[in-house]
């Protein structure tokens, strides 16, 4: 090949280059088409009702949508400045703080119990997870009878006449206990599966070199779900922010004794469709995402940074 010749001929990195580049674009084009439903739909029920709620917290919109004016940050100040807003925003904090450490253990210790159980393990199994499968009015109904102070089951069994859903010391306590009940199938069905995928070897291993049951479980199996951990705590968190239907069956839709149970779900949807403060409710509900946006995002930086310092 001649000088003019090779100055003049495409680079085989180059060609290559181009030729990965168009198989990318078509490989695109035809996976557009499947991705493309989904984007709709996405567009339409989460995109765009977002967007929505964010103009109308600028609105002093009511929910017959007349007379809707725009009121800038108005919303925003009132609703810092309200203390019911805060005392819910606290209400469910209060239930986050008591649902999710017990709830991850619970949900660890039954599957423990689970994984190592040799006859009827179906039937454990089963019985663990059966009480998600339930829907919330049904549990919320089922537990509402169990706390009964008059003819509840909770009360006879135990000998107490304690007013669970009557007195404000107790009424979150028995959301709670309905809660863990109905949502432990969930996070114990995660760790089962998390604790069948741990070889077998490592606890070979580990019974050679002498290790009882309880050092396995410290320096193999907590190890190893780890990150399993990590997320049944991150989705508990931002689903126990978000408790709404347990406790308002339960309380049969009333804020509960002296106001006790009622949560910030409960109170946007009062301002909402109660009080018919649709720009206000909209405001309250963009502070809410906020704080569950940063909560989510704390949590998957401190996860990453813990990645980082086991490198």
């Amino acid at each position: 090949m001649t000088t003019a010749e090779s100055v003049l001929a495409p680079p085989r990195v180059t060609t290559a280059a181009a030729d990965a580049t168009l198989r990318r674009k078509q490989g695109f084009q035809h996976g557009g088409w499947f991705v493309a439903p989904f984007l709709v739909l996405f567009t339409l029920f989460v995109i765009w009702p977002l967007l929505r709620g964010i103009y109308l917290s600028l609105t002093d919109a009511n929910i017959t949508g007349d007379g809707e004016s725009f009121v800038g940050l108005d919303n925003y100040r009132e609703a810092l400045d309200d203390p019911l807003m805060w005392d819910a925003l606290g209400h469910s904090a209060y239930f986050t703080l008591l649902v999710v450490p017990c709830i991850t253990v619970l949900a660890f210790l039954l599957a423990m119990l689970a994984h190592h159980i040799e006859r009827g393990r179906w039937l454990w199994r089963l019985c663990f997870f059966a009480p998600f499968l339930l829907p919330s009015t049904v549990a919320g109904n089922l537990w509402q009878w169990l706390f009964n102070p008059g003819t509840g089951m909770i009360n006879h069994v135990l000998g107490i006449e304690t007013p669970w859903l009557t007195d404000k010391s107790y009424a979150m306590l028995a959301i709670v206990i309905t809660t863990l009940w109905w949502t432990v199938g969930f996070s114990f069905l995660l760790y089962l599966a998390a604790l069948q995928s741990i070889p077998d070897h490592l606890y070979e291993a580990a019974r050679l070199d002498g290790a009882n049951a309880w050092h396995r479980m410290v320096h193999i199996t907590l190890p190893m779900l780890r990150n399993i951990t990590g997320l049944v705590v991150t989705l508990q968190i931002l689903a126990s922010l978000q408790v709404f239907d347990q406790a308002v069956v339960m309380l049969d839709f009333g804020p509960g004794p002296e106001n006790s149970t009622r949560t910030f779900v409960q109170y946007t949807l009062e301002e909402g469709f109660t009080s018919y403060r649709v720009g206000y409710a909209s405001a309250i509900s963009v502070i809410f995402f906020v704080i569950i946006a940063v909560v989510a995002l704390a949590r998957m930086w401190l996860l990453r940074n813990r990645e980082e310092a086991t490198r």
